[in-house]
């Protein structure tokens, strides 16, 4: 027995949340027994329900093992929608648009770095990438005009690339090939370019981060090696999202459709939904694709950062810090899937979860086809972050975890680590902090996230993705 009684398990770390009322499909939860009862279960678990009375809605409202409550959507849910029927929500995607995750490797073993290397490392980082809430570049050369958005939105992360921010080798490693089709300059707010001008290569705040460690464990050495990788391997992950661009993107979306009366009939506003094939729809989506696209060009910026770190304190060319993977974890994308023998057509929101297509996929560069798509799960800046090889499970849209999930508020941990030295604290586990505020790191401390490894271990069980790696932080950049 679960700790849940609307909970049935029928596969694997599986469980079914029988359709009820106005649901349109069953919910999905994907968990084990054990973080089940250390969830607080009940309002994600509203969302799931709530979820599943959306329009169009096909297959399941799902969840993933790192589920917890968020704004309309669970944080760490998915939906796949009919683009003939269904709707496109907002609150399915998230505030900050394209919110996601780069992996980069350096053929150095992180025990061969010095102790006063990383610390100039750490403190070359903090004076390149600007972090904490609103921050952002100084000066007007990093200063965005319309003219550049029109070309972010059409290139996506080529266009920092074309800039001088890394190497055309990097399309290859990123989702989508760094940039979401469809997006539109006229779909966007003069508000929202505006907050977004001087944002570019900057990871703002809350639970983004630049994180520097070494490769701790290898669990499919075959994997490993297609993809570069060796015990105590030197890698930098890096989290970020659209910035102040994409949450105006979102609030201007939000007031528009309850202006229109798009929420009658849902059990909760923040769901808030237009028809994919209205114009609101289609200007939303425009409007997203526009964020994701800054997203991309968000991360590449970053990254120049930390290769530039990397060449003034150690001397190790920008090529030589190579990119692994970039991920989306908070979007809406067009895709074909199979649904009861036949393929469908479906604009999959994920919201907290990341895309994980297997072995052949033709979504895929072919980099990856041998191999499955490399799903990077962040886990907490104490214990560990996994590297995972996606499986392509059609149950769940091809779709897996996006990070541990929190287990406690972020109130909640401010209290618990009120009056404590928690740069003291995170020495002793053996990571060194940077962050622009001590808030950030009492919000972001290890305990307010659930284990990362149980996480990873119920997305293997449940058939979504394999471990590949695990990841073990020692340098440290909050926001």
């Amino acid at each position: 027995m679960t700790t849940h009684p609307d909970l049935k398990q029928i596969a694997p770390a599986t469980y079914l949340l029988p359709q009820k009322g106005g649901m349109r499909v069953p919910g999905l939860v994907i968990a084990t027994e054990a973080l089940l009862k250390e969830m607080e279960i009940d309002r994600p678990l509203d969302q799931v329900y709530n979820v599943a009375h959306l329009p169009g809605i096909v297959g399941y409202s799902i969840a993933m093992p790192d589920i917890h409550w968020g704004y309309g959507f669970p944080i760490g849910g998915v939906a796949g929608m009919d683009v003939e029927t269904g709707v496109i929500s907002p609150g399915g995607v998230g505030y900050d648009i394209n919110c996601g995750v780069r992996l980069a490797l350096l053929k150095v073993p992180f025990a061969d770095i010095d102790e006063r290397k990383r610390g100039a490392l750490i403190r070359a980082i903090f004076e390149r990438v600007p972090s904490g809430v609103g921050q952002e570049h100084k000066g007007d050369q990093r200063k965005l005009s319309d003219k550049d958005y029109r070309q972010i939105f059409e290139k996506g992360a080529r266009w920092s690339i074309e800039q001088g921010y890394g190497f055309e080798e990097d399309i290859e490693h990123m989702e989508s090939h760094g940039c979401i089709e469809g997006a539109n300059l006229d779909a966007v707010s003069a508000t929202a370019k505006e907050r977004g001008r001087r944002q570019l290569g900057s990871i703002g705040s809350g639970n983004h981060f630049v994180e520097i460690g070494a490769i701790q464990k290898i669990y499919l050495p075959e994997i490993a090696k297609e993809w570069g990788l060796f015990l105590g391997q030197t890698y930098v992950l890096i989290h970020s999202g659209s910035r102040g661009f994409g949450h105006q993107i979102c609030q201007d979306t939000l007031d528009l459709f309850l202006k229109k009366g798009f929420a009658e009939g849902l059990p909760d506003k923040q769901l808030v939904a237009a028809p994919i094939q209205s114009t609101e729809g289609q200007t939303y989506f425009q409007a997203m694709a526009s964020a994701a696209n800054f997203a991309f060009n968000n991360r590449q910026q970053i990254l120049a950062g930390v290769r530039d770190a990397f060449h003034a304190v150690m001397g190790i060319a920008p090529r030589d810090v190579r990119l692994l993977y970039d991920v989306c974890h908070n979007i809406a994308k067009f895709e074909e899937h199979e649904f009861q023998g036949k393929k469908r057509k479906l604009c999959v929101h994920r919201k907290g979860a990341t895309r994980a297509f297997g072995k052949g996929s033709k979504e895929l560069s072919p980099l990856f086809r041998a191999t499955g798509q490399p799903v990077l799960v962040p886990g907490d800046m104490g214990r560990a972050s996994h590297l995972m090889a996606g499986l392509g499970n059609p149950l769940t849209w091809c779709s897996a975890c996006h990070g541990a999930g929190r287990a406690r508020s972020r109130v909640k941990s401010m209290d618990a680590w009120k009056g404590r030295d928690l740069i003291g604290h995170m020495r002793s586990q053996g990571v060194e902090v940077m962050a622009s505020s001590k808030r950030t790191i009492a919000e972001e401390m290890p305990d307010a996230y659930k284990d990362v490894d149980a996480v990873c271990s119920a997305t293997q069980e449940a058939g979504l993705a394999n471990m590949v790696a695990r990841l073990k932080p020692s340098l440290v950049m909050k926001g």
